[in-house]
């Protein structure tokens, strides 16, 4: 959600902003549902092509079995989705974790002194989501596999323990990546490393050994599950 989401990106270089559309009152009125609706996350039946997001489930789901360090994760409560990068470049955002709940695992935030809840998330089974996983394509799967592992391991590792839709909070200011990125990103190396040597099906992480062009030609074209950016609603009152 706006300003919520956890990210693991490379530095782009500067460009120049765009002025920003003049809104009409029409649209500054408009206050957003307060549910996204459901979403569909598993496999689409007889659709061609490669379906990013299933593999991308599988593969952490097995993750999931073999770490104990991600025991807390239950997958039938996150959202795996997949974003079309807006700029086919090594630099940029590679991956997100967005969040459902703020601190605590509280459905409400307060900014500039009024009070927000997020938007939710159903899958099919009315089941609500507390986490969505996002992948930038082409981005991520251009970069080279002990990249896209540590990436993975990095947004997994934003969960909370608690896992109540917050994210993992280190202490202090930097309390998404803690004071130091390159330490976080060590320990997910480490992380990565540990997973590999409990030798898990090839086939579950095969996906990651190809660049976007070469996947999207063995499987006839990439697909996945696509979701919106959730939004900040205000609470009445």
């Amino acid at each position: 959600m706006d300003g919520h989401d956890v990210k693991r990106s490379s530095r782009p270089k500067q460009r120049k902003k765009a002025k920003p559309a003049r809104k009409s009152a029409v649209n500054q009125a408009r206050v957003p549902s307060k549910s996204m609706g459901r979403v569909q996350l598993h496999k689409s039946a007889g659709r061609r092509g490669f379906d990013f997001t299933f593999a991308m489930r599988l593969l952490v789901n097995d993750m999931i079995d073999r770490m104990p360090e991600l025991a807390h994760i239950d997958m039938s409560r996150v959202a795996v989705a997949i974003v079309q990068a807006r700029i086919d470049s090594t630099h940029g955002v590679f991956a997100t974790l967005t969040p459902m709940r703020f601190e605590q695992g509280s459905r409400f935030t307060t900014r500039r002194g009024r009070k927000y809840c997020c938007q939710s998330l159903l899958d099919e089974h009315g089941r609500e989501m507390l986490y969505i996983l996002s992948f930038y394509l082409p981005r991520f799967q251009n970069m080279d596999f002990s990249e896209k592992m540590i990436t993975i391991f990095h947004e997994l590792w934003h969960i909370s323990p608690d896992f109540d839709g917050d994210i993992r909070r280190h202490p202090g200011r930097c309390y998404a990546h803690s004071s130091s990125q390159k330490e976080y990103d060590e320990h997910m190396a480490v992380l990565s490393t540990k997973y590999l040597m409990k030798k898990p099906p090839p086939e579950l992480y095969a996906f990651l050994e190809h660049d976007f062009a070469k996947l999207y030609h063995q499987g006839g074209g990439i697909y996945g599950v696509k979701i919106p950016r959730p939004k900040l609603i205000p609470e009445a009152g």
